[in-house]
């Protein structure tokens, strides 16, 4: 027993559901390009964090 044509539209359906945007990423980067991009946030905002924490942030109330 074959299915016809429904499998077909059941992806057309899919799609217009999805906004047809699918598995792209859009950046147009290269993975490599794109761990440097994501290492280097990471670096930033572990940097940031230090700042705060050796500026004696008392915004959350005491530490005992």
């Amino acid at each position: 027993m074959t299915r016809g044509n429904q499998r077909d539209r059941d992806r057309e359906r899919a799609q217009s559901r999805t906004g047809a945007k699918g598995k792209q990423k859009g950046d147009g980067l290269t993975p490599e390009q794109r761990r440097e991009r994501d290492a280097k946030a990471l670096q930033e905002k572990a940097a940031k964090k230090a700042g705060q924490d050796a500026g004696g942030n008392n915004a959350g109330g005491s530490k005992k």
